[in-house]
């Protein structure tokens, strides 16, 4: 036909299906445990139950047709359009900023024609997606101050500083989510090192001045030095406890499905500790299960689909999608577990929420698309 294996070989490649069914099988946690747990929200929002799960199961369904959208768009469209995507999203951290709903002391949430939804979220796409496309454009002179790392780092220090004002956790997480795409995209050690101890200095004047994030340090702190003290036992370190008795009820093989009783003391169950709720019903093997998903797709995601990209960009574009939805993984169920702090971060496909989960679905998507141009696969033509 007068083509070579080289000239059809891309465009039909499939994606990773070892990716997608990760996805579907987080998906189909998040169905269950959402209904284990958000009986007394529901109860709050004067609605029922399975309303809400069904609710979440649309939103779901919504994110896995993202999820397919962007699989299909070549990658490519996203190098050209991210400093557009930049500049929508600082628009949004803006508006919400002024125009936001106020949730638990701060304005996260932006409503525009009956929808809610998280700009932050937004923006950290972004912002990640655009760091990628930088680093790809100044690989020639990538470790040079002027030229490459202050107009990478002009991007992302504005970007965290919006985010940072009403929520921290989230800003700090894509801060160092920033600064390790940057390290794989050989910016200069010396320079991230310097910056780092910047952002230390910079994220305990932060600490310092609010009440709120001393408290979770110190609680943090005292559930490791005493787990038995007072004060863990108060007010302060309720959310960490609670968590920790329902992980330790569910033992081995948890107390069945819909069986927690824990959803009843734990605040927000159905989001910030919902690794509790699945730990507590399906016990080790259940956690054990889901860690090993997002574990999955880290390796898929990393030494797979990243590896064997066609460009640098590619490579780059798919670290970072790779690193935030596992890292969110990860945090949430360390929270839950009293690895780490409490943050308030969503599990990715898991928890009940809508922009989160629209906006892992846009990056696994970003890196199915990416997995169809791996420049290692044999047209099966040619078999």
């Amino acid at each position: 036909m007068g083509t070579s294996p080289d000239d059809i070989d891309t465009p039909k490649q499939g994606s990773d299906r070892i990716l997608l069914v990760s996805v579907i099988i987080l998906m189909v946690f998040g169905i269950l445990a959402v209904y284990s747990s958000i009986a007394y929200f529901a109860e709050s929002k004067q609605t029922t139950a399975g309303s809400m799960v069904l609710g979440h199961t649309l939103k779901l369904g919504i994110a896995f047709l993202v999820l397919l959208i962007f699989s299909k768009i070549d990658y490519h469209m996203l190098v050209k359009f991210s400093r557009f995507g930049m500049v929508v999203s600082w628009l949004l951290l803006i508006g919400v900023m002024i125009f936001g709903n106020e949730v638990f002391g701060a304005k996260r949430y932006l409503n525009i024609g009956g929808f809610t939804f998280q700009p932050s979220s937004v923006a950290a796409v972004a912002l990640l997606v655009h760091v990628a496309v930088l680093l790809d454009e100044k690989q020639e002179y990538i470790k040079d101050f002027k030229k490459a790392f202050l107009p990478i780092m002009f991007w992302v220090v504005i970007t965290c500083g919006l985010i940072g004002l009403e929520d921290f956790s989230s800003a700090a997480i894509l801060m160092s989510m920033s600064l390790l795409v940057m390290f794989i995209g050989r910016i200069s050690i010396m320079q991230l090192s310097t910056l780092v101890v910047i952002g230390l200095i910079g994220a305990s004047a932060l600490i310092l001045q609010s009440p709120e994030r001393q408290s979770r340090i110190q609680q943090y702190v005292d559930q490791i030095v005493d787990i038995n003290s007072e004060e863990f036992n108060g007010e302060e370190g309720y959310q960490a406890q609670q968590a920790h008795i329902a992980i330790a009820q569910g033992e081995i093989f948890g107390v069945g499905i819909g069986k927690s009783t824990q959803r009843d003391f734990l605040p927000a169950p159905y989001n910030d500790f919902i690794f509790a709720i699945i730990a507590e019903e399906y016990g080790l093997i259940g956690s054990i299960t889901l860690i090993f998903m997002f574990t999955l797709i880290f390796f898929r995601g990393m030494a797979k689909i990243a590896k064997n990209a066609p460009d640098v960009s590619g490579t780059l574009i798919a670290v970072s999608c790779t690193l935030m939805i596992t890292i969110y993984g990860f945090v949430n169920a360390g929270v839950a577990s009293g690895l780490l702090p409490v943050t308030g971060l969503p599990m990715p496909f898991v928890s009940y929420g809508g922009t989160s989960t629209m906006t892992a679905g846009l990056m696994i998507g970003i890196l199915l698309n990416i997995s169809k141009h791996d420049r290692k696969k044999r047209a099966v033509f040619y078999a």
